[in-house]
């Protein structure tokens, strides 16, 4: 079978996720890229080949019958628009998450894909992080009983670096943080706790770098590079003018399985972790560490120690955000030429937004409870069908 033939539609940042899927001879290459940036195209032309077609406007990328799927990596708000022409234009299409900034935008998609029958495949890939298989694989194996609560804390102490200085910076680009970054983790409690939220409400506030006085020119691009002189928060320089997102949020659900979880965020904290906790009718498990030394930590039996009873330390994985990005490209690949299973969702993406949009509505109000529309059966169907009409 000939190689994949891939197209990149922004070919800087997240982008260099598609470098995994550039192996010619072996089931996939890169052949075409699109973006605004001319350095960020040369670049590209430097990585995978002068003889690789490259342009300005995705849609010119688009047109070409040479190229069977496209890899979208460009800003969140783009992400609507890019998806829907490109299943149009009947390319499968992997999708970087999260999967749009609203609700309507997400089924717009799904419905798009179902119509033309292109295939849609999302990028969350903390579904591919081993600690997060390896907590899913005991909750699965009934050690700690049926889950019954849980949640996750978001320590980023990159934040003010990587989300305050560029377009992420504005709800017109994102909606929020909430939704931006934690699309991730509503995800992940959803697919460790079987469910999806069916109900929320949620609180979050700009109370830090609302008040750093030094913003870059709106002129000039944003410089979300990480240093560790930037520290602490309020002396942060070069942040975005407009700021209009929160850096701290918290929202709380209720499953439609009956369980109920909380998920805790902040961009201005000293140091960097994201620590999930399950607990269930038998024990609790808990991750330390996400993506690269990590162990898995659980509970089955009462004590007032620190010890858990078990602890089982991950070995280290090549590759990218602990080995799953890797994985996750090689997944979309398979999926697309053998319709191989896989382990992420459009459903799931859609309710991961779902929760976000919501939430920041519910903090920019009242804080009131907000209640997730369903998504409609036959979509359902469809996409846990693998993307087959019955």
């Amino acid at each position: 079978m000939d190689d994949l033939r891939i197209g990149l539609i922004g070919v800087g940042g997240r982008g260099g996720l598609a470098a995994f899927a550039h192996k010619p001879g072996e089931g996939s290459r890169l052949v075409a890229g699109a973006d605004p940036s001319d350095a960020a195209l040369t670049k590209f032309k430097e990585k995978y080949g002068e003889d690789l077609f490259v342009t300005h406007d995705y849609r010119e990328l688009l047109k070409r019958d040479d190229i069977q799927a496209v890899f979208i990596t460009a800003p969140d708000f783009l992400h609507e628009e890019m998806a829907i022409a490109a299943l149009e234009a009947g390319k499968a299409v992997y999708l970087e998450k999260p999967m749009t900034i609203t609700i309507e935008g997400c089924d717009r998609v799904l419905e798009t894909a179902y119509r033309t029958g292109s295939k849609l495949y999302l990028g969350h890939n903390m579904r591919h992080f081993p600690v997060i298989n390896k907590m899913k694989e005991i909750i699965d194996s009934g050690l700690i009983g049926e889950v019954q609560a849980a949640w996750c804390r978001h320590f980023i102490n990159y934040g003010g670096d990587a989300y305050f200085k560029d377009w992420h910076s504005e709800q017109k680009n994102t909606t929020g943080l909430l939704l931006q970054k934690g699309a991730h983790d509503i995800d992940v409690i959803h697919y460790l706790c079987g469910g999806y939220t069916r109900k929320l409400n949620a609180m979050g506030r700009l109370s830090v770098y609302n008040r750093c006085q030094d913003r870059r020119d709106p002129s000039l691009p944003g410089c979300a590079a990480w240093s560790d002189s930037n520290w602490p928060p309020l002396t942060q320089k070069g942040l975005s003018p407009i700021i209009d997102v929160e850096d701290h949020n918290m929202v709380l659900m209720e499953l439609d399985n009956g369980v109920q979880a909380a998920y805790l965020q902040c961009h201005y904290t000293p140091d960097a972790e994201r620590n999930y906790t399950f607990i269930g009718t038998c024990g609790r498990v808990e991750n330390i560490g996400d993506s690269d030394q990590c162990e898995v930590h659980v509970w089955t039996t009462r004590g007032p120690r620190e010890t858990p009873d078990i602890i089982y330390k991950l070995k280290p994985v090549p590759g990218s955000h602990g080995g799953s990005d890797p994985d996750i490209v090689k997944t979309f690949i398979d999926f697309v030429r053998f319709d191989k299973p896989v382990k992420t969702s459009p459903i799931a993406a859609r309710n991961s937004v779902a929760v976000g949009v919501l939430a920041h509505e519910s903090m920019r109000s009242d804080g009131g409870l907000r209640e997730v529309p369903p998504v409609p059966e036959y979509l359902i169907n469809y996409f846990d069908n693998g993307q087959h009409k019955a």
